[in-house]
Order: C-alpha cells, then sequence, then structure tokens
C-alpha cells in the first residue's frame, strides 16, 4: 500500500536517476523512514489522491508523524483543499514555528 502524507508536501525526489530533485528531498526521505520503518503504524485515512493511493495520517505509538515532517522542517502545508475533517491548524502552527527556526527547506530563505 502507498499512502500519500494528507495536509503536507514534502520536497520530491527526481524520478529521473541523475535529476538532482528538490532540496531536503533525500532529507526528507531518510527522516521519514528514520521514524517509520519496519514499525507498526496506524494511518487514518481521508480517501484517495489523484494518483490512487491512500491519502492518509500515520500515527506511530499515538504520534502524528505528518506534524513530526512538519515540525523538522522537512514538509511544508499543502495550500490547496484539506481533505474532509483534516484540521491544518496544527499543521500550520508547526510551519511557522519551523520557518522562524529555518529548520530544513526553511533554511534556504522564504519558498
Amino acid at each position: 500500500m502507498t499512502v500519500s502524507l494528507a495536509g503536507i508536501d514534502a520536497p520530491g525526489i527526481s524520478t529521473i536517476k541523475s535529476g538532482p530533485g528538490k532540496p531536503y528531498a533525500q532529507r526528507a526521505k531518510e527522516y521519514l523512514a528514520e521514524l517509520i520503518l519496519n514499525e507498526l503504524v496506524d494511518i487514518k485515512a481521508y480517501g484517495q489522491d489523484r494518483d490512487d493511493n491512500v491519502l492518509g495520517v500515520i500515527f506511530l505509538e499515538g504520534k502524528n508523524i505528518n506534524l513530526e515532517m512538519v515540525r523538522a522542517g522537512l514538509a511544508e502545508v499543502c495550500r490547496g483543499k484539506p481533505p474532509r475533517g483534516l484540521n491544518l491548524e496544527p499543521y500550520l502552527k508547526l510551519e511557522a514555528e519551523a520557518r522562524k527556526a529555518k529548520r530544513g527547506i526553511w533554511s534556504l530563505g522564504e519558498r
């Protein structure tokens, strides 16, 4: 099963072997793996994305992993319409903190 992280947008890794991808893309991938690889997680699903992946929030031992990505500065809050029932306020608060602290992607300046 493939899960797209609801409410957030992490930097993308290039699909072209020689392409560099976006800054912090590899770090975001590694950080997510550090948090959940080989762990039993819970997923709160919000339907499917346009690629038919599960659109969800991942929880590990009650911790919202999507929020952790934003807190670390390795994802930003999606600016489009959020999935029905997903409250973006905690995400926006953590993004503002990450921006102010210049963590991760925010160390590169405003996007």
